[in-house]
């Protein structure tokens, strides 16, 4: 079943912005595969490219501080009211139980649930169509292709390969090499990245 790891703080049809609290920080993790309902049977699909923690006044406090207890730590980070920023990129939708990869007719709304993907829902993303979503990571701007690619792959393998499926990673490699034939030095990129999937599998 797939887990609650957050609530919406801002969309675009392209992203969005999920807020979670810091002891809800081991279940994303970067080039996750997460879902937003958008009522009914329809659905956002978007992958994580960044997580990163806000500071406040009593975290500046703290880290200038000597001998602060770990108590305090511990409670600052379960407790405190800034929320950790999780940013997605849309790389699907799903409507009446269809999948698309293509970006989404509308954004999901602010405070929308966010659910991480399990691996039954990975496999059913990554194996409607023909990998269409690899085109919206590839033309991310300012976004670290290679290594978003090489997470989302990782974890996407490990899914299939829990369904003694051997050959989708196959094809999804043969589909980026495709893809990227007539851009050398980010297929170089990209399958440098593939290669620490390879040999570092989860």
């Amino acid at each position: 079943m797939s887990e609650m790891i957050g609530r919406l703080l801002r969309s675009a049809t392209s992203g969005f912005v999920v807020g979670c609290r810091v002891s809800q920080l081991e279940a994303p993790s970067f080039g996750a595969l997460v879902r937003v309902p958008l009522g009914g049977k329809a659905q956002v699909y978007g992958l994580i490219y960044d997580i990163h923690v806000d500071d406040d006044g009593l975290v500046r406090q703290l880290v200038t501080a000597e001998g602060v207890d770990e108590a305090i730590i511990a409670d600052n980070r379960v407790n405190r009211n800034v929320p950790l920023e999780m940013s997605v990129l849309a790389v699907g939708y799903a409507e009446a139980g269809r999948i698309s990869h293509l970006l989404p007719p509308r954004p999901p709304l602010s405070l929308d649930m966010i659910y991480l993907c399990d691996a039954a829902e990975i496999r059913q993303f990554t194996a409607a169509g023909r990998f269409g979503y690899f085109r919206h990571i590839l033309r991310a701007a300012n976004l670290p292709v290679g290594e978003l690619l090489a997470a989302h792959l990782q974890q996407a393998r490990a899914a299939h390969l829990a369904a003694r499926d051997t050959a989708w990673m196959v094809r999804a490699t043969q589909e980026l090499i495709t893809l990227l034939r007539d851009d050398y030095p980010a297929l170089m990129a990209v399958l440098g990245a593939l290669g620490d999937v390879e040999t570092n599998p989860r």
